[in-house]
């Protein structure tokens, strides 16, 4: 089954550009550490989710490609077309010499009526090339005005006009110190509005990419390019095929349907986070070896103190005594606090893989009450190793761990919203004051849901 990806502004855009490279170059990986005859099922089992085969051999991206300015989309087309490897469709891209100026309003409210029937057409005649459809992968920031606000309209309409197909948002946290004035109105309507209209949201923070950049893969002047990369790795970890189940070797045929009915129980419950590990620069991997053993507890370790990586994780840390009564719920201000789980998937790619033992993470003790941990936790697994990673495991987490920048995101912007700063901006374009608390009320319940696990 194969998946669409629809990449919005500026930020979706160029990390999309990285994750098809990531897919394509790992894909096309010399030796995989398997025979030859896994490695051409896993190649095409990669190429029916996200390429469709051009007529002079080129593989084209599934992908459909909106911003409202031309720059970056031109940008992305040349370097995918320069690559030679695979491209971009010739008719795949919409875009306007006009941007949306920071303001979540003039993307949702102006760009997206205006432009709707162009885009979703795009996106249709990409749908019609897909022999069966698995769903949708819309990659925006939050930050900015077209990511988010055009992100949130598309995602919109899509769940009107394909309500059956899954939708899942890549979503870009932005940086805690900030990067437009603005970023917490346009990062509350953006969830807000998300969290009715998709069925996952994916989530990766700037700030925790940047630290992986420089602890882990030791780059000194970190670029955008540098942290998309790192996004890409994360994301094809989890995209890239794996075995439908132990002791199998077929790959998994609907990618998105398996990962939402594994990680989202519940639709009050949506939020995602990925954990990989070991992540490093390639000199540093040529003098590395790991076992399965190592790897796995510092990945479990990693959930249960809420660190993004394996350096510096707070081994204090630990699960609440399995029969004993919690210390409480949640509180949003306690510094270390224990991560707890609704639902973890761990996929493992590599050598030996069989032989790897993830009973560490089936404790009771990780999940909330109400659900059982053979319903609240899967591994996925396949031989095949995954760049130039002789083993590498993914974890993707639904759980506690994006509380507290969300209520961070949520009191920022009610500050401002108080005091009736930049509000203006929004009401000229018609999201008045109740679309704001609306926002809020969504987003505060989802806070107290997460912190009552």
């Amino acid at each position: 089954m194969s998946i669409v990806t629809v990449q919005l502004g500026q930020c979706g855009n160029q990390i999309g550009f990285e994750v098809f490279d990531a897919l394509f170059n790992d894909s096309h990986c010399p030796g995989g550490l398997c025979s030859k005859r896994e490695n051409e099922a896993y190649q095409a089992s990669c190429k029916e989710r996200f390429f469709s085969e051009e007529e002079n051999g080129v593989p084209v991206a599934r992908a459909v490609l909106v911003d409202m300015e031309p720059k970056v989309i031109n940008q992305t087309l040349s370097k995918a077309a320069r690559s030679g490897r695979w491209k971009y469709g010739q008719h795949s891209c919409f875009c306007q010499k006009q941007g949306s100026g920071n303001n979540w309003a003039y993307g949702y409210s102006v760009h997206g009526p205006r432009h709707k029937e162009s885009i979703m057409n795009l996106i249709q005649k990409e749908v019609e090339k897909c022999d069966s459809l698995s769903g949708f992968f819309i990659i925006m920031s939050m930050a900015g005005g077209t990511g988010s606000g055009l992100g949130a309209f598309v995602t919109q309409n899509l769940q009107d006009q394909y309500s059956s197909a899954l939708k899942m948002n890549q979503i870009i946290w932005p940086y805690g110190t900030g990067e437009v004035i603005v970023q917490n109105y346009n990062s509350i309507l953006t969830l807000s509005h998300l969290y009715r209209s998709s069925d996952a949201l994916l989530v990766h923070e700037n700030d925790a990419v940047h630290k992986i950049c420089a602890r882990l893969m030791n780059i000194k002047q970190i670029s955008f390019c540098d942290i998309n990369q790192v996004l890409a790795h994360q994301l094809g970890s989890v995209f890239q095929p794996t075995y439908s189940r132990e002791g199998s070797f077929h790959y998994r045929r609907n990618p998105l349907g398996d990962l939402m009915e594994n990680l989202v129980p519940h639709p009050e419950f949506k939020m995602l986070g990925v954990r990989n590990i070991p992540q490093m620069s390639e000199n540093s991997l040529a003098y590395s070896t790991f076992t399965w053993a190592g790897l796995l507890k510092h990945l479990r370790q990693m959930l249960i103190s809420n660190a993004k990586m394996e350096e510096g994780i707070d081994w204090q840390v630990r699960p609440p005594l399995s029969g004993l009564p919690p210390l409480g719920k949640m509180s949003v201000n306690k510094e270390t606090h224990f991560n707890t789980s609704i639902a973890n998937l761990v996929i493992l790619r590599g050598k030996d893989v069989h032989s790897a033992d993830v009973g560490a993470f089936k404790d009771p003790a990780l999940y909330t009450s109400w659900l059982e941990p053979v319903h609240a936790f899967n591994v996925w697994k396949t031989q095949r190793a995954f760049r130039k990673y002789e083993k590498s495991a993914a974890l993707v987490s639904n759980s506690q761990s994006l509380v507290k920048p969300l209520d961070m995101i949520v009191g920022k912007a009610w500050n401002m919203f108080a005091s009736r700063a930049y509000l203006h901006q929004y009401t000229k374009f018609g999201i008045e004051e109740e679309e704001f608390l609306d926002s809020f009320t969504l987003l505060e319940q989802v806070i107290a849901s997460y912190c009552n696990l």
